[in-house]
């Protein structure tokens, strides 16, 4: 893909207005110059971001189309699904019922493993309230729509709304809604993972602790979650309130404890799973990648890399093999200002998007952008 600036398609100033809250403190203006910044790791490998594509509006979700490599999708918040192809940015699909306010909108974005004719989305709606769904798309014919999966809980905070495809499954986030309470009480889709069939069902699997749909409960807002280098562990990075962002190794019928406990704790009797890291004060974790072990930045393969919303920074993670943290990395700090969603493209760089016309941010002439991560020699 050409590293070329695209014509922005709506203006700026959606989802204006956003009062910052704990974990998404309004964040200062991005220091890159020209869209390129370079820095070093702490095991000495340097690594360029560049600037992709320019002038997005609240891009969310991200993914590669697999039967065309050079295709990047994105959702825009305000309801909108972008293709990026041949240095040309286009949008495919305007969701117009798309209820984007607060932190929902058109979110999570995934393509079905076996036919990437087909796509999943999560839509925030209103129907007797706020609520969100999962949409399966129909590619080949203008993206068309329908609801698999409705009524998760939703709310002007804490929606969730990312989506990953793994073992022959649909996991989706359910922020708790603002409603803390319910994250302890599995019979309610309120702070948990759910794990759905391609037809949007509860998948036949799942571990019976409550609605069928739930995978894990006990969560607040999880952005992140993505499979590790084993190709079967899955981990996730979770919004704290005022302290305790977390990292969590994902399994199955497990309570990961809000709002009884935070962070490292795991309560009284180990009744809850604790996180493998937290961040006090808050970074607000974003979407999650796992660096590929053949990638192409060899000091980061097998780690865990993540944006930053308050932190506004790359994060880098290293785990060893009983999950403890040997390594917590902040890189290009203040380049960018929010970062949003990482993922590893076909190419085996990590991509990444800004989040700076959220409300949140202070957005330059730019932004928002889609960034790459690449070696400086490569």
């Amino acid at each position: 893909m050409d590293r070329r600036t695209f014509l922005r398609v709506a203006g700026a100033g959606t989802l204006a207005g956003l009062v910052g809250v704990a974990g998404c403190l309004q964040s200062d203006p991005p220091t890159a110059e020209g869209g390129t910044a370079t820095t070093t790791t702490g095991d000495g490998q340097s690594v360029v971001a560049e600037t992709l594509v320019t002038d997005l509006e609240v891009p969310w979700g991200v993914a590669f189309r697999d039967d065309d490599p050079d295709d990047v999708y994105l959702t825009e918040r305000p309801g909108r699904i972008v293709r990026v192809r041949d240095g040309e940015r286009s949008v495919v699909a305007d969701l117009d019922d798309t209820g984007a306010t607060g932190e929902g909108g058109l979110m999570g974005l995934a393509f079905h493993p076996e036919d990437s004719s087909v796509a999943f989305t999560v839509q925030t709606y209103e129907d007797d309230g706020t609520r969100n769904r999962v949409l399966r798309h129909a590619v080949d014919d203008d993206w068309a729509s329908e609801p698999v999966f409705e009524g998760i809980p939703g709310a002007r905070y804490h929606d969730g709304g990312r989506l990953l495809v793994h073992d022959d499954s649909l996991f989706v986030t359910a922020g708790d809604a603002t409603d803390a309470d319910l994250a302890q009480d599995p019979e309610t889709l309120n702070g948990s993972i759910l794990r759905l069939t391609f037809e949007g069902d509860p998948h036949p699997d799942n571990p019976d602790v409550g609605h069928p749909a739930v995978y894990t409960y006990g969560h607040r807002n999880p952005q992140g979650l993505a499979v590790g280098a084993d190709g079967e562990t899955l981990y996730q990075t979770e919004h704290g309130p005022e302290t305790d962002d977390e990292v969590n190794r994902i399994r199955p019928g497990e309570n990961y404890g809000w709002p009884t406990v935070r962070g490292t704790e795991s309560g009284e009797d180990g009744q809850f799973v604790p996180a493998l890291a937290s961040y006090t004060p808050t970074i607000a974790p974003g979407g999650l990648a796992v660096y590929p072990d053949d990638g192409a930045i060899d000091a980061w393969q097998g780690d865990l890399l993540f944006g930053t919303l308050s932190g506004t920074h790359l994060h880098r993670v290293r785990l060893d093999g009983d999950d403890a943290v040997t390594l917590d990395e902040r890189l290009f700090e203040g380049e960018f200002g929010r970062l949003r969603t990482t993922l590893v493209g076909p190419d085996g760089h990590l991509y990444a998007t800004t989040s700076n016309r959220d409300g949140r941010g202070s957005p330059s002439e730019d932004d928002d952008r889609l960034l790459r991560f690449r070696p400086e020699d490569g």
